[in-house]
């Protein structure tokens, strides 16, 4: 108000005010100081870049990585024989003379029955393995018992034993009892292998499935194998599919124990590639056997690539506690 008298320690302060940091005055009425913001990161500093650039390269590494056995398989089983050895990396002298020596009968590769061998003991390990492990899974998973850890340490410590040291055992056995060329002596041991992972993943699976669906269907007169047939096992499909595919993966790709305990009447497709042979004992007909592992691993990957989205939401089910 124009006219008023300040007093002298309203003076004193104003003119502190006034002041600038540093004490000097810098004249007129002083805004207030508000806290220094950071300085934004100049634009010639930002790496937006880097962290695609880092995951397409690690993606380019783990494909290179994974793949190029694969690849140079194929390369190789469509290249004609003279070219075998031809170290281009891109295809070239394309024929498919090699397929059809893959599946020529003539110099004694039966490729097709062990095809149908391979299919029959991988289709009835994957059952069997299901059938068990469904059972097994639900008991570990929903029911308490005296013992249940140490069952559930018992059936994981069996999916670290070496199978290299079943063999000669296996053998002793399956060849006492008259097994050794049956399908039986190469369904029981991979049943054995594959279960625990069976198991693992099924018990997983039906740990997280909530208990008031069970509840329910007691309730409404259901039995325990009522509840578990009618409710629990469609909702456990996801991970019953995903398991029966590694199963089946795994008892197809398995060699060494098939290798020993197998005939020529039930030899799987792995040994009856390793056992190609040419014209002569002395020649190896590399560009068949590239042709015969290509016709055996294409399907596989085709139907991983169909049931990836089915097989990646079936192993990590479960795995989230609510």
């Amino acid at each position: 108000m124009a006219g008023r008298h300040r007093a002298p320690d309203e003076d004193a302060g104003m003119d502190a005010e006034s002041q600038g940091p540093g004490g000097a005055s810098g004249g007129g009425v002083r805004v207030a100081e508000r806290p220094q913001e950071p300085s934004p990161v100049p634009a010639t500093h930002r790496r937006p870049w880097w962290p695609a650039v880092r995951t397409y390269l690690g993606v380019a590494v783990i494909l290179v990585w994974g793949l190029a056995p694969f690849y140079w398989m194929v390369i190789v089983a469509f290249r004609e024989r003279s070219h075998t050895y031809d170290t281009t990396p891109w295809p070239t002298n394309l024929t498919l003379q090699n397929f059809s020596d893959a599946l020529d009968t003539s110099s004694g590769n039966n490729f097709l029955s062990a095809i149908v061998n391979s299919l029959i003991i991988g289709g009835v390990t994957t059952v069997i393995a299901l059938l068990i492990g469904i059972f097994t899974a639900y008991a570990l998973a929903r029911m308490e018992f005296r013992g249940k850890f140490l069952l559930t340490g018992v059936i994981l410590g069996a999916a670290m034993f070496p199978p290299v040291a079943l063999v000669t055992p296996l053998f002793q056995l399956f060849g006492d009892i008259g097994w050794i060329g049956q399908y039986q002596a190469l369904i029981i041991p991979n049943i054995s292998f594959v279960l625990p992972l069976t198991i693992y993943t099924l018990t997983s699976f039906l740990s997280d499935l909530p208990w008031e669906l069970e509840e329910a269907a007691r309730v409404d007169g259901a039995t325990r194998l009522q509840a578990f047939r009618m409710v629990l096992l469609p909702l456990a499909a996801p991970a019953l599919f995903t398991t029966a595919i590694l199963a089946f993966i795994f008892t197809w790709n398995e060699y060494m124990l098939a290798s020993q305990l197998s005939n020529e009447s039930t030899r799987p497709v792995t040994v009856a590639i390793a056992l190609f042979h040419g014209p002569n004992s002395f020649t190896i007909p590399y560009a068949a056997i590239m042709a015969a592992g290509t016709l055996v691993t294409i399907p596989l990957v085709i139907m991983v690539l169909i049931f990836q989205r089915r097989i990646v939401s079936g192993l990590t089910a479960g795995g989230v506690k609510s």
